[in-house]
């Protein structure tokens, strides 16, 4: 699995350019994230419900898996030169 997330990069820079960033005008996972920090996600009135923990999720998920796959090479980039 440590692999496939090291050597997947390519296909999780793609998925978040697209999928991470729809809809393009603003893109979608900004303005959740917004809403979630500015923690009206969790107030009584406009609290998240189901369909958008699903769509943080949706629009998240390649941006996180982007970060792993970047950390995971960094750390076998460091790895490697501390080797040598």
């Amino acid at each position: 699995m440590k692999n496939q997330l090291k050597n997947n990069w390519k296909l999780f820079l793609i998925a978040s350019l697209t999928l991470g960033l729809a809809p393009f005008n603003p893109p979608h996972i900004f303005g959740k994230i917004k809403w979630i920090i500015g923690g009206n996600a969790f107030s009584t009135e406009n609290g998240m419900n189901s369909g958008d923990c699903f769509d943080v999720l949706l629009h998240g998920s390649p941006w996180f898996l982007l970060l792993i796959s970047i950390l995971i090479n960094l750390f076998a980039l460091l790895v490697k030169n501390d080797q040598q």
